[in-house]
């Protein structure tokens, strides 16, 4: 997707352990940092400059990694999250998706009732705040614990834990109300 290889390195060059397992962090979890990138800036080609940049960042200070502090991958998300606000700032203002995502194997009468679910949902994301439309996005997008979430967001687990719940309910009744 993006293009990255982290290998590249002379034929004569041993990769380290560390970059090992930076190379199998960013296999496991491009697309997922990918996705929850794109969430919070609701722009594709922008998601895909902040991912690179994200690992570019978290390449650079895997030595800083606390694994007493959380998993890899939260540590990853967080790096995400922070160059995803950065680029926000930078912005000062948010994208709106500019096209439908595809489905492929649903027939057209599916492809209606999906297409009617997916306008419910845009429009009820619409109305969170964008902390709650992160957390919707390291929670289902990322695919992150309430643990990981919990550390990316700098917060105790308890605390994360109900604001995921707060934000579903939110979206639940959103949706709820629309149909």
């Amino acid at each position: 997707m993006l293009g990255l290889d982290l290998m590249a390195a002379p034929a004569s060059a041993i990769p380290s352990d560390s970059d090992v397992a930076f190379e199998e962090l960013y296999r496991s979890s491009r697309d997922d940092v990918f996705a929850f990138v794109a969430g919070m800036l609701r722009d594709q080609v922008a998601a895909e400059d902040v991912t690179a940049t994200a690992f570019e960042r978290a390449y650079r200070r895997s030595s800083s990694f606390d694994g007493r502090r959380g998993s890899r991958r939260a540590w990853l998300f967080g790096i995400a999250r922070n160059a995803a606000l950065d680029e926000l700032r930078r912005r000062k203002r948010v994208t709106e998706l500019t096209t439908e995502p595809v489905d492929e194997g649903i027939g057209p009468d599916e492809g209606a009732e999906v297409a009617l679910r997916r306008a419910v949902l845009r429009e009820a994301m619409a109305g969170l705040t964008d902390a709650e439309r992160e957390l919707v996005g390291l929670r289902f997008f990322a695919g992150l614990t309430i643990r990981e979430v919990a550390a990316v967001i700098s917060t105790s687990e308890r605390a994360a834990a109900m604001r995921v719940h707060r934000t579903i309910e939110k979206l639940r009744e959103a949706c709820d109300g629309a149909a």
